[in-house]
């Protein structure tokens, strides 16, 4: 019975997003849950792409979508906006640029709680969707690969049952955020790992299911990817400064990677325009080039063994581009993280603004909007959106 079936927020953090935030919503407008008993909250920080137009268009039709404004831009504030503005028991983050393939993803997040205790429930986030161009086939392949993501990751994988939420939490009980807070604002990437990383931290319960699987578009463009990796770069800084215990030397190893060549190049260059180098400099030289001869082995094998792999499937040429197109990816994946971090680290840093609950009569976030939040329209409307970050070790797209 509808009434039995919990009141389900669906926070949706946007910034132009318009190519996308249509049939995003048509999807959770689609859904084969009782219109009542959810909403839709599309957060937007001021997008100016049309995404706002579009959204307004469809919450004329559909009062359970609300348009709400995001001063602060940034994905981790307008998940604020949503998570303290939301009627729900259940809170789900949906990004405006990701693709829902069933009908029954409200009913498998509320059956996945009802059943499993958890407060938290963790989703894979493949980059599959359909109508994918040649080159974001290839990028999934590179962020499926061991060598493109995390290994305690689990935004690929098919595992249901009790998890970590750090890698991929996305739906949250109510009471959830008067054990932690909220969202730290400090993070504009990574945001969503440094919140399930405190809802570990919290011993709060967290269950992850395929039936919740959200898949997500890739980058369509080599340079797209770099500048979204080097905001992971950066977020994954962020999350260290913030919790040093989730810290291990894997972490470091884009950044290594990334200064490794830098000095190679550099010591290189040296020799030619200067001669003979100091022993140790010159023994520096050969540790940093024997490793990014190494990483370019490592990169070459991996690639050849995808291109294998997908022969019989797409056929040899299309599976020959791939293997071309692999190494490119793979080293924008890693450089692009690496450059990231060395930013973030050699930049002024600060201590992340952790945003404490500002809890309501019930325990869970004040239902009321903050000020200075607009609703917009017949229900309200929001704005921002962005991607998030990595898992503990892991990227995430």
């Amino acid at each position: 019975m509808a009434e039995m079936l919990p009141f389900i927020s669906v926070v949706m953090p946007v910034r132009n997003e318009a190519r996308f935030i249509a049939e995003t919503l048509t999807q959770l407008l689609g859904q084969d849950y009782p219109a009542n008993r959810f909403e839709i909250l599309v957060v937007d920080g001021f997008s100016d792409d049309g995404t706002r137009e579009t959204v307004s268009r469809i919450a004329s039709r559909h009062p359970q979508v609300r348009l709400l404004d995001n001063p602060g831009r940034l994905s981790s504030a307008g998940r604020n906006v949503g998570f303290r503005t939301g009627q729900g028991d259940i809170f789900l983050v949906v990004d405006g640029h990701c693709h829902i393939p069933t009908d029954r993803l409200l009913r498998n997040v509320a059956a996945c709680f009802a059943h499993s205790g958890a407060l938290c429930l963790g989703r894979p986030q493949p980059l599959d969707p359909p109508g994918l161009t040649p080159f974001q086939r290839t990028v999934a392949l590179a962020r499926a690969s061991w060598l493109g993501h995390g290994g305690d990751s689990l935004i690929y994988s098919d595992y249901e049952g009790p998890a970590s939420p750090v890698s991929n939490g996305a739906a949250y009980r109510r009471e959830i955020f008067a054990r932690v807070g909220y969202v730290d604002e400090a993070f504009d990437a990574c945001e969503d790992v440094e919140f399930n990383y405190r809802v570990e931290e919290a011993g709060c319960p967290t269950f992850t299911s395929p039936r919740l699987t959200v898949r997500y578009y890739p980058r369509e463009s080599l340079a797209g990817l770099v500048r979204q990796m080097i905001r992971y770069g950066r977020g994954r800084v962020r999350l260290y400064r913030a919790h040093p215990e989730a810290f291990g030397l894997h972490a470091a190893v884009p950044a290594v990677l990334t200064g490794g060549v830098a000095a190679a190049a550099a010591l290189w260059a040296a020799r030619f325009l200067a001669g003979p180098l100091h022993p140790l400099l010159a023994g520096l030289l050969w540790l940093c080039t024997g490793g990014a001869a190494l990483y370019g082995l490592v990169v070459a094998a991996e690639s050849a063994r995808i291109g294998l792999a997908r022969a019989k499937e797409e056929g040899i040429c299309a599976a020959a581009r791939h293997a071309l197109r692999l190494p490119g990816i793979f080293a924008a994946v890693h450089f692009g993280l690496g450059l990231g971090m060395w930013r973030e680290l050699l930049g002024p840093g600060g201590k992340p603004a952790r945003v404490e609950n500002a809890a309501g009569p019930d325990g869970g976030p004040d239902p009321r909007p903050e000020a200075g939040v607009a609703c917009h329209g017949q229900s309200g409307r929001s704005g921002q959106a962005g991607e998030s970050g990595a898992g503990r070790g892991g990227v995430r797209a």
